[in-house]
């Protein structure tokens, strides 16, 4: 068996060699799909990010009357923390309020004079609610208005933030979607185009698959090698697309990190390069078995 094996291996690396043209389209057709898939994972590590930094800086905040015991708003801040939807609450006292305002505003002198003037603060303690997932706002929202909350509330930003949440949940859903439309769609036409660059190789090689059906070849023996063919290409064409990827991304690195500062996307790409190179092998691989099977299968039916 484990000669067979070699024998498979050594007839696979032939024929790839035997068709250097048609070996060198498969790859660069391959290289070409390979590039685009590293793109997809580019474009959705940068809109993963994009959207979760738009998502840290949305919340809502609730307000609560001058009047309301602070251990109501802790109270309520506990309750808020025991459900699901919420992701975390942060607690912001009259006093921090103040302080915060003071710290904002400490260049404009009419805004500091008025505060001077005041006898009390006109600032009120409040809640940010960030949710775990923007959809979920509206159920926290909802949850504020029950009974035993309403009566020391002031006011609820929900609805001001409303139209942007909605909006981030719109472009989160049709980014996914379209990224997995692209990809799905792009596999597709390269295993149309290798299935066909590998037919043509099999179309080359039909004496010699004539001649081995003659002499009793079986069917493992001969698919084998078109198949290793397939590996092959699968490996030469990530090992490339890597290549081409790599100066790619460090040109239009300097440009992306302006657009996500958080990313930094040649410091991702060096530190994930091998995790990269590893997707890259295995979606070569599979489209290269994949394209040589169906080819194969194709060829043995006719």
């Amino acid at each position: 068996m484990l000669t067979t094996l070699l024998r498979i291996v050594k007839y696979g690396f032939q024929n790839f060699a035997r068709n250097a043209w048609l070996s060198t389209a498969t790859i660069a057709v391959m290289v070409l799909a390979l590039v685009v898939f590293s793109g997809l994972i580019m474009f959705n590590v940068m809109t993963n990010r994009i959207i979760s930094s738009v998502q840290e800086k949305i919340d809502i905040s609730v307000y609560f009357k001058a009047d309301s015991p602070e251990d109501e708003v802790l109270r309520i801040k506990a309750t808020l923390e025991t459900l699901p939807e919420v992701k975390s609450t942060e607690y912001v006292s009259k006093d921090k309020a103040l302080e915060l305002f003071r710290e904002r505003h400490r260049e404009d002198i009419t805004i500091s004079q008025a505060l001077e003037q005041l006898n009390e603060n006109p600032l009120l303690a409040s809640l940010n609610i960030k949710a775990r997932d923007p959809a979920e706002y509206g159920l926290v929202a909802a949850y504020l208005n029950n009974d035993s909350i309403k009566p020391f509330v002031e006011r609820v930003t929900y609805n001001q933030n409303a139209t942007v949440i909605e909006r981030l949940n719109k472009i989160l859903k049709t980014a996914k979607s379209g990224g997995l439309a692209l990809t799905v769609f792009m596999s597709l036409v390269a295993i149309l185009i290798t299935f066909n660059t590998i037919r043509l190789a099999i179309y080359s090689s039909r004496e010699d698959i004539g001649i081995m059906r003659l002499v009793g070849g079986s069917s493992f023996f001969i698919r084998g090698p078109f198949l290793i063919e397939g590996i092959i290409y699968g490996v030469i064409s990530a090992i490339v697309s890597t290549g081409i990827v790599a100066p790619l991304l460090y040109f239009v690195a300097p440009y992306t990190n302006v657009l996500v500062p958080e990313l930094q996307l040649w410091s991702y790409f060096l530190s994930n390069i091998g995790v990269l190179l590893l997707y890259q092998m295995l979606f070569g691989i599979g489209l290269g078995i994949i394209s040589s099977f169906i080819a194969i299968g194709r060829y043995f039916k006719e």
